[in-house]
């Protein structure tokens, strides 16, 4: 493999011009720089990243850290924060923490300022202490997807109006007209999802509805299955069944069915988040949309951001338009001045085959 030196050599420069070319930094002539270009290319030279980490104190990477790549969602979320992270010239590493303390601790302390520039963080079950020891050491650290704008982490974050999501999935069925409505939480009560099943709850109180039998229950597929089936079991009029994720949601359709029941005929469904297996089941699932790509665009631009302070420079954020338009309408805000935060758009009902209004009894 060619050198930096050997491509230096072959251009007529030195190796510091040919570093400057390929970073884009320094004073380079046009002429220089097409020589420079052409060299690289007919040596086939291809940067190594890790010398360059090591030589520079910084990487071109960021680390994303997920709970369960297992989950359809983190995918589909890894995917948008790539697209994002490469059109700033970064590449991103997954670091599946299995929701496992010890093993995110171990990504944080092997990779964060050294293989990655900052780290991304989604509901990866992670000690806040140590994501502030992470800080503390110059690596920045963003939480992404953050459940409640009104109670800021006390770390950069991107923050969705979970509990909005909550109240427009209740809203929804209580407009269809059901009044025996059973919910089940993908987490413990006091765990990630809480503000979801608040918001809800919410919603049923302001409509003065009866209050809701809930489960609480893994977030997955399965999880929504049992919890949906000992909640149709103990309580056989119910006609509409809320989850506060669409993993649980698709698990409680597979219920109905294993139960007799059809949906939305005998019992509606109704999830949060969607991800792809929401638009392809059968019935496609009624749901409340995250802004998925946004977050991630927004969390991104964020990170370089912070990473560009760090090394006591002007950051050069060039978010996307859907970015710049959640600016313009004002979702970008601050818990407080050295602890940002910014809020995405609002998230949005999504009507498709698995509600409808209850059948007469």
């Amino acid at each position: 493999m060619p050198t930096l030196s050997e491509v230096a050599r072959h251009a007529g420069v030195t190796p510091a011009t040919v570093s400057n070319v390929l970073r884009n930094r320094g004073r380079v002539g046009a002429q220089t720089r097409q020589r420079v270009l052409d060299a690289v290319d007919a040596l086939g030279y291809r940067p190594h990243l890790a010398a360059r980490a090591l030589a520079e104190g910084r990487a071109p990477t960021l680390a994303l850290m997920v709970s369960s790549i297992a989950n359809p969602f983190y995918p589909e979320f890894a995917l948008a924060v790539e697209r994002a992270a490469r059109e700033s010239g970064h590449f991103v590493i997954i670091c599946n923490t299995n929701e496992d303390p010890q093993t995110g601790r171990a990504y944080l302390e092997q990779i964060a300022g050294t293989l990655s520039e900052g780290v991304l963080v989604t509901n990866a079950n992670l000690d806040f202490a140590d994501l502030h020891t992470t800080e503390s050491r110059g690596t920045p650290v963003v939480l992404c997807m953050w459940e409640r704008p009104g109670e800021p982490p006390g770390l950069p974050c991107v923050a969705v109006d979970f509990r909005l999501a909550g109240a427009l999935a209740g809203e929804h069925l209580l407009g269809l007209g059901h009044r025996r409505i059973g919910a089940i939480v993908g987490s413990k009560a006091s765990g990630i999802h809480a503000a979801r099943y608040q918001g809800f709850v919410d919603a049923l109180r302001a409509a003065g509805a009866p209050k809701a039998r809930v489960k609480h229950t893994p977030d997955t597929i399965q999880g929504g299955y049992d919890a949906a089936r000992a909640l149709l079991v103990a309580d056989p009029t119910l006609t509409a069944l809320f989850t506060t994720n669409d993993l649980p949601a698709l698990g409680a359709m597979h219920a109905a069915a294993d139960l007799g029941l059809s949906v939305p005929g005998d019992l509606s469904v109704i999830g949060i988040t969607d991800i792809q297996l929401a638009r392809e089941s059968r019935p496609a699932l009624t749901t409340v949309a995250v802004p998925t790509v946004e977050v991630a665009e927004l969390a991104v631009s964020l990170l370089r951001e912070l990473i560009e302070s760090s090394y006591g420079q002007a950051a050069e954020v060039t978010p996307s338009a859907q970015g710049a338009r959640a600016a313009q309408a004002g979702h970008s805000t601050q818990a407080r001045a050295d602890v940002p935060m910014r809020v995405s758009s609002a998230p949005q009902l999504v009507v498709r085959a698995s509600t409808g209004a209850p059948r007469p009894r």
